[in-house]
């Protein structure tokens, strides 16, 4: 049973990774979703900013697959935490913000299974260092199958539920 916990654990860790690979890339192409979230709720950001915090999205989502160090894990907790927090923002403010623009989708809202999701991607990077990506089959399959969950809270769910 700890196996498993522990497979399922690094699994959310490496799809958290995953997913901030793809959506950091995202916002590096077009950082004026996320330039029209963030100015939603009121907090002042401009497309360069945006692109900085992408492009250290993205390296960060490398380094936490590719190599696995305590201090990656650490900072792709703080991501998700950060991204936790304006997540919480906008829905308590209720701002205009329709998507943050992390897979080029502007007609998706943030929700409480949004902030939920991140909240447990930035809990599980901050429990330990998972070491780089294994080439198991039951590694790949867990980081597949978390990765497909997490889409779908962020990306599907969203756009079936009510507020």
């Amino acid at each position: 049973m700890p196996y498993i916990r522990a497979m399922l654990l690094e699994g959310l860790v490496d799809a958290g990774a995953g997913l901030a690979v793809l959506a950091g890339g995202q916002k590096l192409l077009d950082p004026s979703a996320l330039v029209r979230a963030v100015r939603s709720v009121s907090l002042p950001i401009g497309a360069l900013s945006v692109r900085v915090l992408a492009g250290f999205e993205v390296a960060v989502g490398l380094v936490v697959l590719l190599v696995g160090s305590r201090a990656a894990s650490l900072a792709l907790s703080a991501s998700y935490a950060l991204f936790t927090a304006f997540v919480v923002l906008a829905l308590t403010r209720g701002g205009v913000l329709s998507s943050c623009g992390c897979f080029g989708r502007a007609d998706l809202r943030p929700t409480r299974s949004h902030a939920l999701l991140t909240a447990a991607i930035s809990v599980a990077a901050a429990t330990g260092a998972p070491g780089p990506l294994p080439l198991s089959v039951a590694a790949l399959v867990t980081t597949a199958a978390v990765t497909v969950c997490a889409y779908l809270v962020l990306a599907v769910l969203p756009l079936v539920s009510t507020p």
